[in-house]
């Protein structure tokens, strides 16, 4: 039997518990169901027949329909000229949904597609909203999904108290190895416990599937996510954010595809090759990105490939990434300034690595196996709580 969503799983109860009810719904435009349905679509249905009223939605970063191509753009609510709806932005001038844009509404509805990683920051935008309807009283009922990079592996350093940010609002893990609906678990149980909080479960995953494994359609969570192979390398490759390296934003292949204009790719990839990092292999490749870093400017770098996903180790690979940049490019890469992601002072790297150690052992050129043995350290103490959360 394929997997059902939550989504999937409520539309075959005809959303019952919804019935009566004047809802918000946090989505976007991947939040479809196993034949490519959009939400809104699904819920419009009974809206119109007077069984339930859309009282507002909600959307992340990217807006509801991921028009928004390019990284930290923000974007305005609207009233939807099509249903009337009322549209309200949550990356924007508020991140927290007001007072005002909650009224009349009883239940709020949360279905988004996360990625597997502390960076993403639709979990963060599932935070606040939790936060928000715990002040106001409103009942949460959240639409599980599954991990599209399993939910058996967790990897990474865990959030320092004081380098919290919208990429990393409580402590998790760069890859955290848990369902959108289990990190609400978390955060319901050890952070909000007042909340009254439902979680749709689905149906026929298990922790070990990948997302090709679960028959489910692929639809981009956000414009520069065009795969679940983006999905796997985003825990380490999204650190290259807070440098001067390109991501490769304005390719076809962002997170897989990185470099600069300084960079020889083919010695670069040699020597990461020659590290022999678990189930990976880096190809050297050149690149013109159409936007955002060197803009029109023709890079050298590498292309990621996985060749042993349970193997693969995202988080260390990137950091490996960083130390061979910084090694042999010390006088062309920099870390970039604040601002990210709202935070207006603290490194971008040191609120995506969630402290400022890790930038100083990359600085220091401290060896990479040292680096491992710290960060499987917070990530298996985490691993003690994160175990208490887990619905599958």
């Amino acid at each position: 039997m394929r997997v059902l969503t939550g989504l999937d799983v409520l539309e075959r109860q005809e959303f019952s518990i919804l019935k009566g009810k004047s809802i918000g719904v946090l989505c976007n435009q991947a939040t479809i169901n196993r034949h490519c349905t959009h939400i809104l679509e699904l819920l419009l249905t009974f809206h119109q027949k007077g069984a339930l009223k859309i009282q507002a939605v909600f959307g992340p970063q990217h807006g509801l329909w991921g028009h928004t191509q390019d990284n930290m753009i923000e974007w305005e609510g609207y009233q939807d000229p099509h249903t009337q709806l009322n549209i309200f932005s949550l990356y924007g001038e508020h991140r927290k949904p007001t007072k005002d844009m909650l009224k009349e509404i009883d239940l709020m509805v949360i279905d988004l597609p996360d990625v597997g990683s502390r960076y993403y920051t639709f979990i963060w935008t599932m935070a606040l909203m939790m936060e928000a309807c715990l002040e106001r009283k409103i009942d949460v009922v959240i639409l599980d999904r599954p991990n599209p990079i399993g939910g058996k592996e967790f990897e990474g350093t865990v959030i320092e108290d004081n380098f919290r940010s919208f990429v990393g609002l409580f402590p998790l893990p760069q890859r955290h190895g848990m369902t959108l609906g289990e990190i609400a678990n978390y955060l319901h149980q050890e952070y909000m416990p007042q909340l009254s909080c439902q979680i749709i479960l689905t149906k026929e995953w298990s922790r070990h599937q990948y997302y090709p494994e679960t028959g489910l359609p692929w639809a981009m969570p956000s414009p520069n996510m065009p795969s679940w192979e983006t999905a796997l390398v985003y825990p380490g490759m999204c650190l290259l954010e807070g440098t001067n390296l390109s991501e490769g934003r304005g390719t076809t292949r962002p997170f897989e595809i990185f470099g600069a204009p300084w960079i020889n790719g083919r010695e670069m990839c040699n020597n990461l090759n020659s590290i022999k990092l678990p189930g990976v292999i880096f190809r050297p490749i050149q690149f013109l990105p159409t936007f955002q870093k060197h803009q029109n400017e023709l890079c050298e770098g590498g292309f990621i490939h996985p060749t042993n996903r349970e193997k693969f180790l995202p988080s260390l690979t990137g950091i490996a990434v960083l130390m061979e940049v910084f090694k042999h490019y010390s006088h062309k890469f920099r870390w970039n300034d604040p601002p990210y992601e709202y935070e207006y002072h603290k490194l971008p790297i040191d609120i995506l690595l969630g402290n400022s150690w890790l930038r100083r052992m990359i600085e220091k050129q401290t060896n990479l196996s040292e680096i491992q043995q710290k960060m499987e350290l917070e990530s298996s103490e985490f691993n003690t709580r994160r175990r208490n959360f887990l619905l599958y």
